[in-house]
Formats: structure tokens, C-alpha cells, sequence
């Protein structure tokens, strides 16, 4: 019977025979990769990956990353494809096969038509002399020394190599886009991630629920307008409405300590001034690190002229993130 000391073992022997082969792969980046690179950034189709078995779903998951990022992506089944799908691919497109052996038999009956047709081939292969290999356009070697499978049969490590060399590309091709995090949001509308990539105008509070008073107002209705619109605080604006500062429940408690005669001032003699403000098209994960980073509880969203349009409570945030 196998003991738990001998399954840790195995366990951290896979982990570090997993890491060593996606470690390997740095050493193997080179003109090639910037060749595939090139290729994916230009061409003006879609990213068609294929291979099967465990290498299939390397593949699928390939093709959702790049499609997430911005490069137009999907899978295409090499058995379904010479039962029709190939019918799919165009000339415009650039097929990413996935074959550890580079001699999968599913994988080289498809590669006539697809030569047929003109499409650039891309390889991510362990055997830089298969037909695979031979066959395409680019060649990114993925091989790596063993398998963590103690047996030596399952394909583990190969895997991990061709996932991360995958996940190389598609970040490579992101940065060469440009892509931004309001890229990302476009595409990632639902889950957590769609809810911190909202944009801050989407949860902000607007119009009457803003807490406003001018420079001048008395401390008795500052305190009135920070109770009845249970902000915790009000923001400050000149005879322009422009921001020019913010109260907040803590700027009271300071200059109760230092005044009791509070109520005979005006905003202008407690607020804070220059406070932290965001633009309404601004991400809510910029709004969250802002709340972190600053410790602060609420952020004032204004307008190109400076004139409070809104404002997020650090509690609006939290509901998100839950």
C-alpha cells in the first residue's frame, strides 16, 4: 500500500519535472517564435487550432485565451475535419496544430487540404523532425526531456509545455495589439472579472444622490446634506461648481477636537482640499485599488470641468467583489 509520504513524493516530483519543461521552454524562444507572432498579428482570417486527445484540449484552451485577448480564435476537431468542417477554414486563416509526436494520424490526414486551400501552418510539436514539423510554415518546439507519468506514457509534462507555450503566444499577440482592460471588459461581461471591469459609471451614484454643498454653506447644513444622503461625506464645489474639496465623517471628528464651535464655520474652513476624484470611464478595478492604495472609503467621479457627476462608496465596490 502506498503511503502518504510516498504520494507527496510523486506529487512534488511531478510539480518539479512540470515546472523544469515549461523552465526549458525560455532557452527555446527564439526567430521562430517572433515568426509565429508576425504571422498571428497579420493575418487577416481567424486563429484555427486543432490536434486530439490530450493535445485537443491544450488546443481548446489555446483558442479560448487568444479569443479572449483579442485575436479571433477556435477550435477545429481534426476528425470532424475531414468529414466536412474543414470546410470552415479559408485561405485568410492560419491553422496552430498541437501534436506532441507531430505524427498524429487524424492531424497529417487534414494537412493536404489545408495546403490545398493556402493556409499558413504553424506547429507547436516536441519532434522538430516529424512530418509535422516538415509540413509547416513555422515550427515552435515544445518537446521536453520525460513525462512526470511515472510510466512514461501519459502525456503530463508535454502537455504543460505546449499550455504554456500557448499561453506565451497569446499574450505576445495582446501586447503587440495593444489591448487594454477595456478591451477585456468588452468580452468579459459576466463573473467576477466582468464585475471589476465594469466601468465606474455603470455603479455610481448620480444626480440627486450626490452629496454637494458649495464653499460657503454653513456647517449645520453640510452635516444635514452628509446625513441625508448617508455618504459618510460631501464634496465641496466653488460659485463654478468645481470641486474644490470633500468633508468627510473623519475631517468632522478632527476639528471637533480642535473646535467645539464647528457650527459657526463654513465647508470651506473643514474640507479637505484636492480630493482623490476618478472619471466615470474609468474600469471599477481602478476605483478598487484606488480605495485600497489611498485608504480611502469614497471616491468622487466629476467631468471634464471638474464638476462632480457622481461618487462610489467603497461599499458599492465590496458588493462587487463578493
Amino acid at each position: 500500500m502506498v503511503t502518504n509520504k510516498e504520494i507527496l513524493k510523486q506529487a512534488r516530483r511531478v510539480l518539479e519535472i512540470e515546472a523544469k519543461a515549461v523552465k526549458d521552454l525560455v532557452n527555446k524562444l527564439d526567430s521562430n517564435f517572433l515568426k509565429a507572432v508576425n504571422l498571428l498579428y497579420y493575418c487577416k482570417g481567424r486563429v484555427i487550432l486543432t490536434g486530439i486527445g490530450k493535445s485537443g484540449i491544450i488546443a481548446r484552451k489555446i483558442s479560448a485565451t487568444m479569443a479572449s485577448t483579442g485575436t479571433p480564435a477556435l477550435y477545429l476537431h481534426p476528425a470532424e475535419g475531414v468529414h466536412g468542417d474543414l470546410g470552415t477554414v479559408l485561405s485568410d486563416d492560419i491553422l496552430i496544430v498541437v501534436s506532441n509526436s507531430g505524427e498524429t494520424k487524424e492531424v497529417l490526414e487534414i494537412l493536404p487540404t489545408i495546403k490545398r486551400i493556402g493556409v499558413k501552418l504553424i506547429a507547436l510539436t516536441g519532434k522538430k523532425d516529424s512530418t509535422l514539423a516538415k509540413s509547416s510554415d513555422v515550427v515552435l518546439d515544445v518537446g521536453v526531456k520525460k513525462e512526470a507519468c511515472p510510466l512514461g506514457l501519459a502525456p503530463t509534462a508535454s502537455t504543460t509545455a505546449e499550455l504554456a507555450m500557448g499561453d506565451a503566444l497569446a499574450i505576445a499577440l495582446l501586447l503587440k495589439r495593444g489591448f487594454k482592460e477595456k478591451d477585456y471588459a468588452l468580452l468579459h461581461p459576466a463573473g467576477d472579472l466582468g464585475k471589476k471591469l465594469l466601468k465606474v459609471e455603470d455603479i455610481m451614484r448620480k444626480g440627486k444622490d450626490v452629496p454637494i454643498v458649495s464653499e460657503d454653506c454653513p456647517m449645520k447644513e453640510v452635516i444635514m446634506e452628509m446625513t441625508s444622503k448617508k455618504m459618510g461625506c460631501t464634496s465641496v464645489i466653488n460659485k463654478k461648481g468645481k470641486l474644490t474639496g470633500i468633508i468627510t465623517d473623519q475631517d468632522l471628528r478632527n476639528h471637533l477636537n480642535l473646535t467645539k464651535d464647528i457650527l459657526k464655520k463654513k465647508a470651506k474652513n473643514i474640507m479637505t482640499k484636492n480630493p482623490k476624484t476618478i472619471s466615470k470611464d474609468a474600469l471599477v478595478g481602478e476605483a478598487i485599488r484606488m480605495t485600497e492604495e489611498k485608504s480611502i472609503s469614497t471616491i468622487l467621479i466629476v467631468d471634464k470641468f471638474k464638476k462632480p457627476i457622481g461618487i462610489v462608496h467603497l461599499h458599492d465596490l465590496l458588493r462587487l467583489s463578493k
